[in-house]
């Protein structure tokens, strides 16, 4: 029976001998044909084989909610990666915490196939973020681009993201191709966001593509201008093998994968590659276009975008910007690969319980090589016992970064209130050699904070901030800037109702609530960027939280000499409600420089010793009350105070 099953199938198309196995067999067998080599539209020809002038690596911009992900939908649908669905919604949008915020936090890249005027044509699209949190993912999925599309929404016009893409875009040298959306709904303003764009980039009003991502009209026009201004990729496949790794993440099962530009030559499965950085040699495993699901391949050529997989065992083993070559070649010359930014914002990392230390350690390992801007380092607390300290390039970051923890690890970490790293300038020979011969650290810890007797100069980390609001909030939002220390140093009207400032500011004074501030005093209308300014002296002092006199180095911050005074009142008064009251009275005590600037007093458990007296001579009473007195003060002269860990976890805790 099954002799005939056989040679009778060998006499049907493929499509049909399918049908003749079980259900499983059916879908393992149709993944293996739609996997094993992807064809360009109506399978002319093997992405492989498309030459390096008909390929554009590109990437969308824009400021948050502008429509990024929705375009990225339509040009997905339009050369048909995948099915036109109604429940196609952010495609590319593949993590949860990007679909409850519904904002994109990760760059994700998609291999689109086009045929344009007779012609195959290979586009690499990388969806980046918009946020400014995120704009670390923004430039390094640039260094593997020749062009973007700057997408503006017609409604909101140009945004502060918005700026800070496009001056990102040309300090790369990249063509940049405008693009207007939502210009089908009732409040657009095509014309006048046009006027805009022309008015800060010096953008040709008849260069702008005018587009609703949602509806769909005017996208086939995108993929067009995008295969006639972008340039194609400068790649050489008659070179050896060289590629540069851009992104990466774990797989339980094959270990680090990374996603690469190849520069030069091809890599095939079985071939040896080597790193750059680490020097290791590995054996490709695997090779895989994205579209946007993995499909595999027999090798990458220059200028195609991929994905390889080669055992890399540990995320210590992968480098965003590394450069990998052939093992053949014997030697390296290392791609100029993309400048990785600074951490503005630091927070420490605990355990719940000690017991899921290794846990957790093993889950940041894994998260950090999927967002390589996070910087770890180990840290420990008294009270909180064995974690980290860790980077990030802004609040939300660090929002997302936790709720990732949470959701694609099961973990529950503690995290502490953000802070920012300090430089500190020493003096005497003594000091300086006593910290390694330096003359300038660098301090993210309060704890740590030196001693004004041993310090020269203090500075802070400043950042020069961009805002767009409405005209009739600019009052406000001078004052809220004022009050955190801003100072203003550009003011340019965009039109009649929208101002563009620019503030040189404290990154302290904006990690927690700045951003808020800005969006209640202006409606919601106002838009914020910043970017790093570098280190400014300022009068900076360390403030010492003491209970009964003991130091507690947790509760320790940094402030602004002008804030200490407010700064330290709020402590204390959290302090007196969180800490739990004891057998003894508890001084909670603000200091700074040796000056006690604010007190709160936690009293003690009363017990009437008074009680059982029914009457008699009052000097009685007195006796019980004043040995009462002698046995507290004893008590505080030798009791240590017990602050339970969920005081320490309510103080620090964001």
């Amino acid at each position: 029976m099954w002799t005939k099953l056989t040679l009778f199938s060998r006499s049907l198309p493929i499509s049909h001998r399918i049908h003749l196995f079980s259900r499983k067999s059916r879908q393992s067998i149709a993944r293996s044909l739609s996997t094993t080599k992807p064809l360009s539209k109506d399978g002319d020809i093997p992405c492989d084989r498309i030459p390096v002038s008909r390929i554009r690596n590109f990437s969308i911009i824009a400021h948050v909610d502008h429509g990024k992900s929705t375009l990225a939908d339509r040009l997905l649908e339009l050369t048909g990666t995948i099915a036109k669905k109604a429940g196609n919604k952010q495609v590319l949008d593949s993590l949860q915490v990007e679909k409850e915020r519904g904002i994109t936090v990760k760059a994700q890249t998609a291999s689109l196939v086009y045929r344009y005027e007779g012609e195959t044509y290979l586009l690499n699209l990388i969806d980046t973020p918009g946020h400014v949190d995120f704009s670390n993912e923004v430039s390094r999925s640039l260094a593997a681009c020749d062009g973007v599309i700057l997408l503006v929404d017609a409604n909101e016009g140009v945004q502060a993201q918005t700026v800070a893409n496009f001056h990102l875009a040309k300090s790369k040298q990249l063509v940049i191709v405008p693009v207007l959306n939502k210009i089908d709904l009732k409040n657009a303003r095509p014309d006048a966001v046009t006027q805009e764009l022309f008015t800060l980039f010096e953008i040709d009003p008849d260069e702008v593509l005018r587009i609703s991502a949602k509806a769909g009209t005017g996208c086939e026009e995108v993929l067009k201008e995008i295969v006639k201004r972008l340039p194609a990729p400068d790649a050489r496949r008659e070179q050896n093998f060289r590629a540069m790794i851009f992104d990466s993440w774990f797989d339980r099962y094959r270990g680090a994968l990374n996603l690469i530009f190849v520069k030069d030559g091809d890599v095939r499965t079985g071939q040896e590659i080597v790193s750059c950085h680490t020097g290791k040699t590995y054996e490709v495993k695997s090779l895989a276009m994205l579209q946007p699901d993995e499909r595999k391949v027999d090798r990458l050529v220059a200028g195609q975008v991929g994905l390889l997989g080669c055992n890399m065992r540990t995320s210590k083993e992968s480098n965003i910007g590394d450069t990998l070559y052939a093992k053949k070649d014997k030697t390296c010359v290392p791609l100029p690969g993309f400048k990785p930014q600074q951490p503005m914002v630091f927070a420490g990392v605990y355990p719940a319980d000690q017991s899921q230390h290794p846990y957790l350690k093993s889950a940041i390992e894994k998260l950090v090589l999927n967002d390589s801007a996070v910087t770890v380092t180990p840290d420990s607390s008294p009270a909180l016992g064995q974690g980290w300290r860790l980077g990030f390039l802004g609040l939300l970051h660090l929002d997302v970064f936790s709720q990732r923890l949470q959701q694609e690890y099961d973990a529950d970490p503690i995290l502490t209130a953000p802070s920012v790293t300090y430089r500190i300038k020493l003096k005497g020979a003594k000091i300086i050699a006593a910290h390694g011969g330096s003359e300038e650290i660098y301090i993210s810890n309060p704890a740590l904070f030196p001693d004004k007797t041993m310090v020269e100069e203090y500075y802070e980390p400043y950042v020069l901030g961009t805002i767009i609001a409405p005209t009739e909030c600019t009052g406000p939002v001078i004052g809220l800037c004022v009050e955190r220390r801003a100072i203003q140093k550009t003011s340019i009207n965009i039109d009649n109702d929208r101002i563009m400032t620019t503030y040189l500011m404290p990154l302290n004074e904006i990690v927690l609530d700045f951003y808020d501030q800005l969006k209640s005093i202006s409606s919601g209308y106002a838009s914020f960027d910043y970017e790093d300014h570098g280190y400014v002296a300022s009068a900076l002092v360390r403030m010492d939280i003491l209970l009964n006199g003991q130091l507690v180095d947790e509760l320790c911050t940094v402030v602004h000499i002008s804030k200490a005074q407010t700064h330290a009142r709020e402590l204390v008064l959290k302090l007196k409600d969180l800490i739990p009251r004891q057998m003894v009275q508890i001084a909670i005590q603000a200091v700074v420089g040796g000056k006690i600037v604010a007190r709160e007093t936690l009293k003690a458990y009363r017990k009437d010793v008074t009680a059982k007296l029914y009457g008699g001579d009052v000097t009685r009473r007195m006796k019980l009350l004043k040995q009462q007195a002698e046995g507290k003060k004893k008590m505080r002269s030798v009791a240590n105070i017990n602050v339970p860990k969920d005081t320490f976890i309510n103080v620090l805790k964001r």
